[in-house]
């Protein structure tokens, strides 16, 4: 079986910042992110792997036996944009992706350029609808939400 690479890590999240990103709107708009997705899920950032910055977790079990653990929202600063994790596939978060704005969708994340690009206000739906699923379908610290 695959051994699991998106573990939580010790790294500072803020130190991360200051090192991998380097452009200075990126880094004005991870520390935005920062602040939004703590307010929205509850939860301090953590480091996710060497990029990922996640707030909370859930754990996950496939039907092949692959399981861990994720967090519950995150975003990682990539260098063309921002992925985002904060989507769950319900027919609200569909409704949501269509008042977001600006963006591209990947499987499971969103990708951005810049947060002036988008409808924060839809993106808070996006976070809230997510961990509502998240707390229906896993094992989910936001039960404690």
């Amino acid at each position: 079986m695959a051994k699991i690479k998106t573990k939580e890590t010790e790294v500072d999240v803020f130190d991360f910042i200051e090192s991998y990103v380097d452009n200075e709107q990126k880094k004005a708009d991870s520390l935005k992110l920062i602040e939004l997705l703590r307010d929205w899920s509850g939860f301090d950032p953590k480091m996710w792997g060497p990029t990922i910055i996640g707030f909370g977790s859930y754990h996950y079990q496939y039907a092949s036996g692959h399981e861990g653990d994720a967090p519950m929202l995150g975003f990682s600063p990539r260098k063309a944009q921002f992925s985002l994790y904060v989507y769950s596939k319900t027919k609200k978060s569909d409704q949501l992706l269509k008042e977001l704005g600006k963006f591209k969708m990947g499987k499971a994340c969103i990708y951005v350029k810049r947060l002036s690009d988008i409808n924060i206000e839809a993106l808070k739906g996006l976070c809230d609808e997510s961990i509502a699923y998240l707390n229906v379908h896993h094992e989910c610290a936001c039960r404690s939400y």
